[in-house]
């Protein structure tokens, strides 16, 4: 643990993004504290600017926008988290049963990855989402995680395919480790960092999808999500009106936490890539010799 938590620390991009995450998550599990109003019902006039009473001011309804982000923030990040971590469990169990087994059951496993690859994924979710009707957060997690398993699939197995051949994996099947423990033990933490990476892709994009497919009137209309906000904004006609604050702060939230998420995927990616690393390296030396060398300028300047 402590080995991988250092160069987590030690990256800029990675603090600033696990910074902007963390406070996302305290926003969403403080939401009964941060606000006194009830993001459904009418606390003030129609379309109400900013105020001391109404932070963000309020919507067409009468409702309060801070409130409605407060308690939307709840709900994407339990709609990112829960299809993020579907997509990845998914992609997971099938990229190591490919890699690792080969053979028939690669095989199969490779056709039906290829044949999910090929479908426009949006598209589909359109049409899925069309389907169910008016779909609750719970089941527009369910049918982006069910549908976006393909990508991290395929990278999985790819890098399973590489580690397969190492020296060590040869060497413990060479002893008669079982197959279950070559899995877990052996493979597994030489992934961790494609899986993080798989997860945290999956996120942002589960997040922005949500958005999406509520933002176009498939989500349930009575939720209280950032992409409801945009739907009941842009129904409202609030941009016509001048109430740009309807469309301004779930439009910024979603911006906020896609850089944060964005800031760590780049981190893991450089912590886990050595080139990356070994180029971060040299750009940090070549950055600190141009602040010596413009320190030994001024100096010379002052005693000449």
């Amino acid at each position: 643990m402590k080995r991988m938590l250092l160069p987590i620390l030690g990256n800029r991009k990675a603090l600033i993004g696990l910074a902007i995450v963390i406070l996302y998550v305290a926003v969403a599990v403080l939401a009964p504290v941060l606000t006194g109003h009830d993001p459904i019902k009418r606390v003030g006039r129609p379309h109400e600017a900013p105020s001391l009473d109404h932070i963000l001011g309020t919507t067409r309804m009468g409702r309060d926008v801070f409130t409605q982000l407060i308690w939307g923030t709840r709900t994407s990040l339990f709609i990112g988290l829960l299809a993020g971590s579907i997509v990845t469990v998914i992609g997971v169990i099938l990229g190591v049963t490919a890699g690792y087994f080969g053979g028939v059951i690669d095989e199969a496993i490779n056709f039906v990855t290829n044949i999910a690859l090929v479908i426009p994924q949006l598209p589909l979710l359109l049409v899925i989402a069309a389907f169910v009707g008016e779909a609750s957060p719970l089941v527009i997690a369910l049918i982006i995680g069910l549908t976006s398993w393909a990508w991290g699939a395929r990278v999985t197995r790819a890098q399973t395919l590489t580690l397969r051949q190492r020296d060590f994996i040869l060497a413990s099947e060479l002893i008669g480790e079982p197959k279950w423990r070559m899995i877990v033990v052996e493979l597994m933490p030489n992934l961790l960092s494609i899986i993080g990476f798989n997860f945290i892709g999956s996120v942002i994009y589960t997040i922005i999808t949500e958005a999406t497919l509520e933002f176009l009137g498939l989500g349930d209309p009575l939720a209280v999500s950032w992409g409801a906000m945009l739907y009941n904004a842009q129904t409202s006609s609030a941009m016509s009106v001048g109430a740009w604050w309807e469309v301004f702060a779930p439009a910024t939230a979603i911006a906020i936490i896609g850089i944060g998420l964005s800031m760590i995927n780049f981190a893991v990616d450089e912590i886990s890539n050595p080139r990356l690393r070994t180029l971060g390296t040299v750009h940090a030396a070549v950055r600190k010799q141009r602040k010596l060398d413009r320190a030994r300028t001024v100096v010379l300047e002052q005693e000449a």
